[in-house]
């Protein structure tokens, strides 16, 4: 599963490891996540790990994170929820996006 996880993690530019998809997010946490991408208009993969329990438990043991949702950039863990909703209304997700040369609507 650790090398499932990583390769999605190196495929994508942006991946958010969540609860349900990103057209019909199954958590409040992920929905907020799924919203503050949508709204910066970054292209992203979602992994739905409610799909697995594996994946569930194997997610939190690559990032050594305890909760989901989980987002992911370039191939470096950012955080969770909280912290990407702080890192947004702070203006410094776009500066990492901007940073890490993902192009956004922002």
């Amino acid at each position: 599963m650790h090398d499932w996880i990583d390769a999605q993690v190196k495929a994508n530019d942006i991946v958010l490891f969540m609860k349900g998809t990103p057209s019909f997010p199954q958590c409040g946490f992920s929905g907020q996540v799924v919203q503050i991408l949508d709204y910066l208009g970054v292209p992203y993969a979602g992994v739905n790990v409610l799909e697995s329990d594996d994946l569930r438990q194997g997610i939190k043991e690559y990032s050594n994170w305890p909760t989901i949702p989980q987002l992911y950039v370039k191939g470096e863990f950012v955080g969770g929820a909280d912290i990407i909703r702080e890192m947004f209304q702070a203006g410094e997700l776009q500066g990492l996006f901007e940073e890490k040369g993902v192009q956004n609507a922002a």
